[in-house]
């Protein structure tokens, strides 16, 4: 069982947090097999820890000068 010490906003205080899918490879959400999802074991409340954010396919960053300030 994986578990982790954070601060649950609903119960208030530090409160001990299981991984939702802690088998690796069993989150549908997460093709690597690292879960994002937690919850709070005292009052079930959700948390996300640890999410990346990955750039959208096909986006493009401004080329610095093609702008007028």
């Amino acid at each position: 069982m994986v578990e982790t010490i954070r601060h649950c906003g609903d119960c208030g205080r530090e409160r001990l947090f299981q991984q939702h899918h802690p088998v690796a490879g069993s989150c549908p959400d997460s093709p690597d097999g690292c879960c994002a999802e937690w919850y709070c074991t005292g009052c079930g409340a959700a948390m996300l820890i640890e999410v990346w954010s990955r750039p959208v396919a096909g986006a493009r960053r401004p080329e610095p000068g093609s702008r007028v300030a």
